[in-house]
C-alpha cells in the first residue's frame, strides 16, 4: 500500500494533489494535514483519506506524527502563508522557513521523498525568463522565506545523501479549488467573477503587466511526475513558459463569456509589484518530462466550464 502525507491539504494546490493521488492510487493511504486558517473544508469534497488539524511550525506536532506513523512514500508539502501582502517578517519566516527543518527530519525518518511548493516570488523583478540558478533577488519577505527554504533543502540533501526532494517554483497558478482563497485567488478567477456579476473588470494601469499563468492540471502533472521519477531531485520552475498580459485575460473572458466589457484601470497601490514573470521550463522538461498542455485560452475555457460560467 502506498502512503502519502500532504501538508496544506485543504488549500488550493494541496487539495487537488490529495484528490489526484486518490484517483491514481485508489488503494493508497492518504493523510491530509492543515490548520484550516486559510484552507477550506469544501476543497476536499470527495476525499476519502484521513485529516489531521495541526500547525506545521509546531515541533511537537511533528514529533507526534513521527511517533504515530512509521512510514510514508512521499510528503507533499504545500502548507504556507501564501498572502504576499503580509509584512510580518517573523511570522512569515517561522511558518514558511523554520517549518522546513521539521519536515526534513520527518522525511529522513520515514525515508520519504519530499515534493514541496516553492514560489516564483524568489525572483522578484529580475530579468525574464527566470532560470532556477540566477536572479534570486526576492523583493518581499514571502519570496525571501521561500528562497531560504529552498536553501535549507539543498543543504540538507548535500549533507544527507539519501534524502530526495523536489521543489516547485510555481508561477501564477489558476484553476478549480482556488475559489475559496478570497483576495488571493488568481486574477483569472477574480476577473471572471466580476464580469459574471455584471461589473467591469478592474486592472492596474494599463493592464500590460505580464505573468506566466499555469493551469492547475499542469501543476498536478508536475507533481505526479516528481513522484513517478523517485530518484530525481532538484528545484524546478513550473509554468507554461510564456508570459501573457492581464489585458489578454480580459479579452479571452469577453470572447468566451460573449460579453464586451471595457476595462476600468486604476493605480497600483503596492510599492513592490512584479511587472513581468516568465518561467524558463527547460530544466523541468529535461529532468521530469514535464510538458504543459494548457495555454491560456485552453486553460481559461476548461476552467470556466468547470465553474459552470459557460
Amino acid at each position: 500500500m502506498r502512503r502519502f502525507l500532504i501538508t496544506g491539504g485543504a488549500g488550493f494546490i494541496g487539495s487537488r494533489i490529495a484528490l489526484r493521488l486518490q484517483e491514481f492510487y485508489p488503494k493508497a493511504y492518504i493523510l491530509v494535514v492543515d490548520n484550516f486558517s486559510s484552507g477550506y473544508f469544501k476543497t476536499l469534497y470527495g476525499f476519502k483519506g484521513d485529516i489531521l488539524a495541526g500547525n506545521i511550525q509546531d515541533k511537537e506536532f511533528w514529533n507526534y506524527l513521527k511517533s504515530q506513523y512509521t512510514s510514508f512514500d512521499a510528503v507533499f508539502h504545500n502548507a504556507a502563508i501564501t498572502d504576499t501582502t503580509i509584512l510580518d517578517q517573523k511570522y512569515m519566516m517561522e511558518v514558511n522557513t523554520n517549518s522546513m527543518k521539521h519536515i526534513i527530519d520527518a522525511c529522513i525518518k520515514w525515508d520519504a521523498k519530499l515534493i514541496y511548493a516553492s514560489s516564483a516570488g524568489v525572483y522578484g523583478n529580475t530579468e525574464a525568463p527566470m532560470k532556477e540558478d540566477k536572479g534570486l533577488i526576492p523583493e518581499n519577505v514571502y519570496g525571501f522565506s521561500k528562497l531560504i527554504a529552498d536553501n535549507i533543502i539543498l543543504n540538507a540533501m548535500s549533507q544527507h545523501i539519501p534524502l530526495k526532494a523536489v521543489g516547485f517554483r510555481y508561477f501564477n497558478v489558476y484553476g478549480m479549488g482556488e475559489q475559496y482563497k478570497g483576495k488571493t485567488a488568481s486574477m483569472i478567477y477574480q476577473l471572471a467573477m466580476q464580469m459574471k456579476s455584471g461589473k467591469k473588470p478592474r486592472l492596474f494601469k494599463w493592464g500590460e503587466q505580464k505573468r506566466d499563468f499555469v493551469y492547475i492540471e499542469d501543476v498536478l502533472q508536475a507533481n505526479m511526475k516528481a513522484l513517478e521519477r523517485y530518484e530525481v531531485s532538484g528545484i524546478y520552475n513550473v509554468g507554461y513558459g510564456k508570459a501573457r498580459s492581464f489585458n489578454d485575460i480580459v479579452n479571452i473572458l469577453n470572447k468566451l463569456m460573449s460579453t464586451g466589457y471595457e476595462v476600468e484601470y486604476f493605480d497600483c497601490p503596492y510599492e513592490f509589484y512584479q511587472n513581468y514573470t516568465e518561467a524558463d521550463i527547460t530544466k523541468i522538461k529535461a529532468n521530469l518530462g514535464y510538458e504543459p498542455k494548457f495555454d491560456l485560452e485552453t486553460g481559461i475555457e476548461h476552467y470556466l466550464k468547470s465553474l459552470k460560467v459557460i
